[in-house]
């Protein structure tokens, strides 16, 4: 799993791309919002997020806003890794759009129990989106299979909509792109 770590302060930027890749993680890092933001507007952006509040150019706030107004089957989640520890500005991070929200000064395994929850909610969010997918599809074949046609399995007439039955080539030089359900026309299952 791809994580970005957004943080201006070279220390703890560091200090956390250590923890990450030796917990396994692919790691991506910025040293501002703008650097940050040109990360997570990418169709392959990291699926989970740590940024800072405090950073040049863009703040974490205003990126978190950013990155939850984005289109994307699968949104990124935001964990935003501050200072900021009262109240109210924990309430303002999860306002702007964070999933989760750690106060600096912070130890390794709250860090990772942290990461590893966003990395089961982000696998979660894909299943989820994957499974959507799948029945938009299914809803799409059986929209197409209720416009479909009659034909009979004997003589091949073709009923159309309007309840007449017609030679096949009379009916696809009407219809052009129809879908085909056989059967048999009343004729010929009286003859059967």
């Amino acid at each position: 799993m791809k994580i970005l770590i957004a943080e201006d302060e070279y220390t703890t930027r560091l200090t956390i791309q250590v923890c990450l890749e030796r917990w396994g993680y692919q790691v991506e890092t910025a040293a501002d919002g703008k650097d940050a933001w040109a990360i997570l507007d990418k169709p392959d952006a990291p699926e989970i997020a740590l940024l800072d509040w405090e950073m040049p150019e863009i703040d974490g706030l205003e990126l978190c806003k950013r990155v939850k107004n984005l289109k994307r089957d699968n949104p990124i989640h935001v964990i935003m890794v501050t200072a900021r520890d009262s109240r109210s500005d924990i309430l303002i991070g999860f306002d702007a759009g964070a999933d989760d929200y750690i106060t600096k000064p912070f130890n390794d395994d709250e860090l990772r129990a942290r990461i590893r929850v966003g990395e089961r909610i982000v696998r979660i969010q894909s299943t989820l989106s994957e499974t959507l997918q799948e029945l938009r599809q299914a809803l799409d074949l059986v929209n197409s299979l209720q416009n479909s046609i009659s034909v009979c399995n004997v003589c091949q007439m073709i009923e159309g909509e309007d309840g007449v039955w017609y030679e096949p080539d009379d009916y696809l030089n009407r219809k052009a792109d129809s879908r085909v359900n056989w059967g048999e026309c009343p004729q010929c299952r009286e003859r059967v």
